[in-house]
């Protein structure tokens, strides 16, 4: 698994690719359930695409992380997920940075 504390309120998750981060997306849910304070970058490098199963996953976080004022922020994602995510109208749902670092600067803007 490729969770990591950034700092005491910032998680960064390397994720998977397909098939596999179905199962990585449902862990960070119980971790961000349990912990519920904190914000949340996830790394999109080794993802090429996503099913309409992990987007299922992906809305299901957001939403508990904004429940608990925190957010989301997706980071290094590849021209194919993007054209996913801008096709289904998500591009506008979620945060989208270009790097690990320009998602924490991301995260330390009000937003």
């Amino acid at each position: 698994m490729g969770i990591e504390n950034w700092s005491e309120d910032t998680v960064l998750v390397e994720l998977p690719p397909e098939p596999q981060i179905g199962d990585e997306l449902k862990t960070i849910a119980e971790v961000v359930q349990d912990r519920c304070e904190c914000d949340v970058i996830l790394d999109f490098s080794r993802v090429d695409v996503l099913t309409s199963s992990s987007l299922s996953k992906l809305l299901r976080l957001r939403k508990l992380l904004a429940e608990c004022g925190h957010r989301l922020v997706f980071c290094s994602v590849a021209p194919a997920t993007k054209g996913i995510l801008t096709v289904t109208g998500l591009d506008g749902v979620f945060e989208l940075a270009e790097d690990k670092f320009a998602a924490l600067a991301t995260l330390q803007t009000v937003g």
